[in-house]
């Protein structure tokens, strides 16, 4: 009986840690809101904290609440998916959240292409030689490197696009691919041409990775587009940008390229957006190895 006493005491002191713990968190599932199937990997992000979060591939996602002011926005942005946004208010309780989130109608473009006047065209980085240097990611975090279109060609649909992983790292884990239009702040890459979720692995590194794209129809723009690998997480794990303290590394390294002179490559990080990597080496910038291969028809 006294054994007892002491244990419903215990259990009762811990009851206000409990709580507390819980306010100081936001956790919860991201889902369809037709299907309530989950969405996985969604971009979870404070708006003024800038941190943030990745639903793993059930739909999970969890991070601590809001520091700098009382009230904030979650902003849960996901493939296909309309962006949409959630009143935050500090020291309240929101955990086992479920957030629905509605589809974007996406109107696919019609082509019409005659064989005998497309070519395929090899865009984006040229050399098999990668630059000294890794490029590393978290997840929810990418990397999008400019396919520009350099010689006016008229483009058709994009076949197929390639990352030169490094054979350190793990090369097998999986990543998304995301295709976006260079219409964002500074032309940096923003609305999605790959409205799919394409989630590859690679056999392995130290080599050029291709990934077919043929069936998705995509259009390439007339003055270029941006490829990116995301780096996600896999089976029942889940990722705060609040663990970036205690870094390493995660999944694939891309290799770098210094074939240009001009910087083409973005970065992407939950609750700060997009930032144009500036690194250069003896005048020629710092770049993912990332190259497209795109129907070019002929005049």
């Amino acid at each position: 009986m006294q054994q007892r006493v002491l244990l419903l005491f215990a259990l009762f002191l811990l009851l206000p840690a409990l709580s507390f713990a819980q306010a100081n968190r936001i956790s919860g599932r991201v889902v369809d809101q037709k299907t309530k199937e989950p969405i996985s990997f969604a971009s979870i992000g404070l708006k003024e904290e800038q941190a943030g979060a990745l639903t793993n591939e059930y739909g999970f996602f969890q991070l601590p609440m809001p520091d700098k002011n009382a009230t904030d926005s979650l902003i849960i942005m996901a493939l296909g998916y309309k962006r949409t946004a959630l009143l935050v208010k500090k020291g309240t309780k929101m955990d086992e959240l479920i957030i629905e989130v509605p589809k974007q109608n996406i109107v696919l473009e019609n082509v019409n292409i005659t064989a005998s006047k497309v070519k395929e065209l090899e865009m984006g980085a040229r050399t098999n030689t990668p630059g000294d240097g890794m490029i590393q990611g978290m997840p929810g975090s990418q990397y999008a490197f400019w396919v520009k279109n350099d010689k006016s060609k008229k483009l058709g649909l994009i076949r197929s696009v390639s990352f030169f992983l490094s054979e350190s790292g793990f090369p097998r884990e999986p990543f998304r691919v995301r295709i976006y239009k260079a219409d964002g702040n500074y032309s940096s890459p923003n609305t999605d041409l790959l409205t799919e979720n394409v989630v590859v692995s690679a056999p392995g590194g130290g080599q050029w990775f291709t990934i077919d794209l043929a069936a998705y129809n995509i259009v390439a723009p007339e003055d270029g587009f941006y490829v990116a690998m995301e780096w996600i997480v896999s089976g029942d794990k889940f990722y705060t940008t609040n663990f970036m303290d205690s870094y390493t590394p995660y999944g694939q390294i891309l290799r770098p390229t210094f074939e240009f002179k001009e910087s083409r490559t973005w970065n992407y990080t939950i609750g700060r957006g997009w930032t144009l990597i500036t690194l250069a080496n003896n005048g020629q910038r710092y770049n993912a190895m990332i190259k497209a291969s795109v129907d070019m028809y002929k005049d």
